[in-house]
């Protein structure tokens, strides 16, 4: 397994709200973790790395060792985490409104779990593929969805940018977790809205079908973002299975 991350700023933004973070547990599985957080007064960037750091350390701290042991620890510490949030943006009215998306992957020989809520996204770039994983938790692609919004009508519409499921908002908060195949050569992406909505799906392919290692991969990707506008914090993971069958 060849894995490696980036995470940076922008052009346009003054902060860096975005987290992301690789930990090992006790059981010797390796989870990736990514966030995006919102919120201002530099709330989003505490929420999201509150999310990141406290989820890792949790995680390190287990001996798990199968998929199917994880999504009920997910279910029973993401609300755990969405509380922690809530709390601290309670104590402190600075805070208020702060959230964050996450999106995490889980790593084993065979397989990986994944689980996200918001529209930060998983990938799975297999055969010159790049297979979308997660469904985006936000109010364009219900209404994609429901037949209500076009996709042409995506860019213009004035409320394109709200998410309908974050950590840290409701008091409610369901994560949606999956679990997949892990193949020789696949590469898993994990990414924030900064990348993908200012690079194409077929631009990231290319990107990641040259690039000769996983960390040139990553910084191709965020660089792309970057030259193309930079208009949002910019954070890519990538994971390269290089063992399995």
């Amino acid at each position: 397994m060849d894995v490696d991350y980036e995470t940076i700023t922008g052009r346009v933004r003054q902060h860096n709200e975005d987290a992301v973070q690789l930990v090992t547990n006790q059981g010797g599985v390796t989870a990736a973790i990514v966030a995006d957080g919102l919120g201002g007064h530099q709330g989003g960037e505490i929420a999201s790395k509150m999310a990141v750091s406290s989820l890792g350390f949790q995680f390190q701290q287990t001996t798990l060792t199968t998929p199917s042991a994880i999504e009920p620890w997910l279910q029973q510490v993401i609300p755990q985490e969405n509380s922690a949030i809530i709390e601290r943006s309670r104590e402190y009215p600075d805070l208020a409104g702060m959230g964050t998306t996450l999106v995490c992957a889980f790593i084993f020989p065979r397989d990986f779990v994944v689980a996200h809520v918001g529209d930060s996204r998983a990938y799975v770039f297999r055969k010159g593929r790049l297979q979308q994983l997660t469904t985006d938790h936000s109010l364009v692609n219900e209404l994609l969805a429901a037949g209500e919004l076009q996709p042409e009508e995506v860019a213009t519409f004035p409320h394109k940018n709200v998410i309908t499921r974050t950590l840290g908002i409701s008091d409610q908060v369901k994560a949606d977790v999956a679990t997949f195949p892990f193949l020789h050569e696949d590469q898993l992406l994990l990414c924030t809205d900064g990348l993908y909505k200012l690079v194409d799906q077929s631009t990231m392919e290319q990107l990641l079908t040259t690039a000769p290692t996983v960390t040139a991969a990553v910084h191709r990707l965020v660089e792309a973002a970057n030259v193309a506008g930079g208009t949002d914090n910019i954070t890519a993971l990538v994971v390269k299975n290089e063992g399995g069958e």
